[in-house]
């Protein structure tokens, strides 16, 4: 009987050892699970936050690209081609960010597409900042080209009109022209001698007596003269040899041509003309024309 007392509390010791030993497990099992579920549930918030970062840096990016685009700057195709790789790499990434999960693995390799992306964002950044730079300076030098040649222009357009005026003033200056002039008229007798008269019935012809004045820059040579007779109504005399030239920026018809030896040394010359049509009374204007200008004028008067 004492045996069988003293076996029963060691029994009952045993079953206590073995339940506290159960609870403790069932413990340590319920803390691993909750350990684990604790790590799961923040390691999915962590995957969320990174996904949510990695758009927020698309968005970031996307934005940066449409902001250095922003303008009239005209791309190579090569600059082009790169805006549009970016472009389709970023519809890609938002892509693959938008399933549902992401393992480690593809959360770790859309951070490494990002970065890259990243990279790459920059250095087109960078590339169309030096374009627009570059179209800058070229529309800048254009505009000083373009105010330089228009500078040219003028300048040219002055010289040209100085050169032309100078022309002119040359051409002025070196025209011979009348120093002294007189008009003589004369009848022809039957003798052929030529006596000079005032009447103008008997008067046939007249003889233009003038000297040119010295000229060192006229040509020395012949010189071709024209000559405009006006009779006393206001009328040019005109005859079948006149024809016309221009002097003085005009076209007009002269009475009559000939021409003189110019030598510059006040020598004296005398152009005969004879009347087609009997003279009137009154009085007569000559002019004589050279070099492309008026020579000198004179006049005379008959009875």
């Amino acid at each position: 009987m004492e045996n069988q007392t003293g076996q029963a509390p060691k029994k009952n010791s045993n079953v206590i050892y073995f339940l506290i030993v159960v609870v403790l497990a069932l413990l340590a099992t319920d803390v691993y699970l909750y350990l684990q579920k604790n790590k799961a549930d923040t390691k999915i918030v962590y995957q969320n936050d990174e996904k949510t970062r990695l758009q927020t840096e698309l968005d970031s990016l996307e934005a940066q690209i449409e902001q250095v685009n922003i303008g009239k700057t005209k791309l190579s195709a090569e600059m082009q081609a790169k805006n549009d790789s970016l472009r389709s790499k970023i519809k890609v990434l938002r892509s693959e960010l938008a399933k549902g999960k992401l393992t480690v693995a593809e959360l770790a390799r859309a951070q490494e597409d990002v970065k890259q992306l990243r990279y790459f964002v920059t250095k087109y950044t960078a590339d169309i900042e030096e374009l627009k730079k570059q179209n800058q300076t070229l529309t800048v030098e254009r505009d000083t080209l373009k105010t330089n040649l228009a500078t040219v222009s003028q300048k040219a357009t002055t010289l040209e009109k100085q050169n032309q005026d100078l022309g002119t003033k040359v051409k002025v200056g070196s025209a011979i022209k009348v120093a002294t002039a007189n008009v003589v008229a004369y009848k022809i007798k039957g003798s052929g001698k030529e006596v000079d008269v005032k009447r103008a019935a008997p008067a046939k012809k007249i003889k233009i007596n003038f000297t040119v004045a010295s000229n060192d820059i006229a040509e020395k040579g012949m010189h071709d003269i024209f000559i405009r007779i006006t009779d006393p109504t206001g009328n040019l005399i005109t005859g079948a040899d006149s024809g016309t030239f221009n002097a003085d920026g005009q076209d007009l018809q002269f009475t009559y041509k000939t021409s003189i030896d110019f030598k510059n040394d006040g020598t004296g010359y005398t152009i005969d003309w004879v009347n087609p049509a009997p003279f009137q009374k009154g009085t007569y204007n000559v002019v004589l024309y050279a070099d492309g200008f008026t020579m000198g004028k004179t006049e005379f008067a008959l009875k």
